[in-house]
């Protein structure tokens, strides 16, 4: 009876440990490459995201701007996209200039100073290009801050127009006193390494 009981003990716990042990290992990330032709990008998500298209208004024109992102816990994982037209590309350097001055000045901080990382991202025929990524934190109130991993790069379009992407990670949680290294981790730079433009 007894050594009945102990092989029915060992295979309810053997039971539980497996259950604990299944549901340790899925994972909260679904990633799923998503492709946007229209847009002239490949990306790794991790979920399914949703899409947003506008008409944007700047110097009495308007630029098309796309959105995709996904929220996982506490973080935003976002592509965001603005074509240019061939007969709108002379606006990039000012458009860009101030797509990156509203969020440095956001955040407190010049972009000659901002905390910041070299890398390089690929396209989609496998060639390397130089890249810069910004790692910015918010001022907030309370225990909780934000904190946003950013980067900017432009590609040419095949009818002569510019594609401008925004690629960033928005993080909303407890204060963290090296954000580069709590938006480098391996979840995080999947999302950079596996965005790739045509």
């Amino acid at each position: 009876m007894r050594a009945l009981f102990r092989a029915v003990l060992l295979r309810c716990l053997l039971f539980i440990a497996s259950a604990f042990l299944i549901s340790a290992c899925t994972p909260k990330f679904d990633w799923r490459t998503v492709q946007s032709p229209q847009e002239g990008y490949t990306a790794m998500f991790p979920g399914k995201p949703d899409r947003l298209e506008r008409k944007v208004p700047y110097q009495s024109q308007e630029l098309l701007q796309t959105l995709e992102a996904v929220k996982i816990d506490d973080d935003i994982y976002s592509v965001s996209t603005i074509y240019l037209s061939n007969q709108q590309t002379e606006v990039l350097p000012k458009l860009l200039e101030q797509l990156e001055g509203n969020l440095f000045h956001n955040a407190g901080v010049d972009q000659s100073t901002a905390v910041s990382s070299n890398g390089f991202y690929q396209t989609a025929n496998h060639q390397r290009h130089p890249v810069q990524d910004y790692f910015l934190e918010f001022k907030s109130a309370g225990s909780t801050q934000q904190t946003i991993r950013v980067r900017w790069l432009t590609r040419p379009a095949l009818n002569g127009g510019l594609w401008l992407y925004q690629v960033s990670i928005l993080h909303v949680g407890q204060i963290h006193t090296d954000v580069k290294t709590l938006l480098s981790a391996e979840e995080y730079n999947n999302f950079f390494d596996e965005f790739h433009p045509d």
